[in-house]
């Protein structure tokens, strides 16, 4: 059961995240994943399987066929809501010969041969098969004969209707078989299902996915996301925490996906990693400017022998006393020590990423804790360009309390103080004392800085 594919028409709620013309051909990839499924199960079932695509809406029977391609039969769904369309093709495909029929749409990306094989081999046990679908609807029902009444009286496209359908089931005393239970993507939150299969990893492949965290940002955004997008990157997937100044409309505005998540920035960006499909990561800051040709010294960085992850060299936008002495020594921390941190644009490749178990549920300090845990897999390379970022907290506070601050949260992580305590100092923008952490309530030891 497909509906043909036209921006703003198609995955509506998936709008407001990815726009009219990024979820439209979202739509079409998930028509093409589905079809090869088919395609994969017909070839290798045992005993004939006829396969047939009904479409809704299309502008005529040609741009059909263009569309879906050869090889499948196609037909219109006709009128009616979408219980009446799947009642007249199951009615159809049954009067025509079928023994039984599937009915299928293309929102499920974690469906596989398998389990339409598993859907038929259910059918010469049972008169109802159902595959349960995680927003309470299903992604396949199999039936054997004609039950018009699993079509009528049901909310469509709502979490209701795995549940009506069933109450149904069971008034009627069938037997009935259910699948197991898989993932529909329909709204942004479902778009990690999409991001794991091969399909979506194809192609991503080569690519670079940029993730932005961002929270109220919408003065320094813009111009992160026209670096970002020079770079002509797979994706630039931008994370709102909550921002009430139009942070989210900005990165839509600059064609950006637009997720929203919890505050605190380990939530957005490993959120922004779930859905990212390039075969490479890169986490920038909002208040950040990447470097021009920044995906091809990307790619230089991680392809030598024993890197593991990498970042771009460290400068301050704007001109203040100090300035140069905070560049120098952060570069030379990022070289000597492997040691960049997140306002230096991390990357690395999604495998790894994904292996390390991405960023961990930390208040402060998630990029510096980050890395250390990568430095054990290999080596952190300072890409040879210059990531601009804004000088806006030394301004603030001054290079000197500024300074000390940063070095106060080490400190402080690694005699063991709580996160939330650090982050909570951090806040503040207050100086920890030192003689008072010994009395603040700590953590388990960390490992010893190196």
């Amino acid at each position: 059961m497909l509906k043909y594919p036209r921006p703003g028409a198609v995955k509506t709620r998936l709008i407001p995240a990815l726009g009219e013309a990024r979820a439209c051909e979202l739509y079409r990839a998930l028509v093409r994943h589905t079809l090869a499924t088919v395609d994969e199960f017909s070839r290798t079932a045992v005993g004939a399987v006829a396969v047939e695509a009904r479409v809704a809406d299309a502008p005529d029977a040609a741009a059909a066929r263009a569309w879906i391609g050869d090889g499948v039969a196609i037909r219109e769904q006709g009128e009616g809501d979408l219980g009446a369309r799947m009642e007249r093709a199951v009615g159809v495909a049954l009067a025509e010969g079928a023994s039984s029929v599937v009915v299928i749409g293309a929102d499920c990306p974690q469906l596989t041969a398998a389990h339409l094989g598993a859907a038929l081999a259910a059918l010469r046990e049972n008169e109802i098969v159902l595959g349960p679908a995680e927003d309470g609807g299903y992604y396949l029902i199999g039936l054997r004969r004609a039950r018009p009444e699993l079509f009528r009286g049901i909310a469509w496209s709502t979490d209701a209707v795995l549940a009506q359908t069933l109450a149904v089931v069971r008034a009627s005393l069938a037997e009935c078989h259910l699948l197991e239970r898989l993932r529909d993507v329909d709204e942004p939150g479902d778009l990690g299902a999409w991001a794991e299969t091969a399909s979506a990893q194809a192609a991503g492949r080569g690519r670079v996915s940029v993730i932005i965290p961002a929270l109220n940002e919408a003065r320094a955004l813009p111009h992160a996301l026209e670096s970002a997008r020079r770079g002509n990157p797979h994706e630039i997937i931008v994370v709102d925490g909550g921002s009430t100044d139009g942070t989210r409309e900005i990165a839509r505005a600059h064609d950006a996906i637009a997720l929203s998540s919890p505050r605190g920035r380990t939530a957005q960006m490993n959120r922004g990693a779930v859905i990212a499909t390039g075969e490479w990561f890169l986490f920038l800051h909002a208040d950040t400017q990447l470097p021009d040709d920044f995906t091809s010294h990307l790619r230089r960085t991680l392809v030598a022998p024993g890197v593991v992850a990498g970042a771009f060299e460290f400068a301050l936008a704007e001109d203040f006393p100090g300035r140069r002495w905070i560049e120098r020594a952060t570069n030379a921390r990022a070289r000597r020590r492997q040691l960049p941190y997140g306002d230096q644009a991390l990357f690395l490749r999604r495998e790894t990423f994904r292996g390390a178990g991405g960023f961990r549920e930390l208040p402060i300090m998630e990029d510096y804790e980050f890395v250390r845990r990568l430095r054990r897999q290999g080596r952190i390379a300072v890409a040879p360009a210059v990531a601009l970022t804004s000088g806006r907290r030394w301004r603030e506070l001054g290079v000197v309390r500024t300074t000390l601050l940063n070095q106060a949260m080490i400190l402080g992580y690694h005699l063991g103080v709580p996160p939330a305590r650090l982050a909570a100092w951090y806040r503040r923008r207050r100086p920890l004392r030192i003689e008072a952490l010994a009395g603040m309530e700590t953590q388990p030891a960390l490992p010893t800085l190196r």
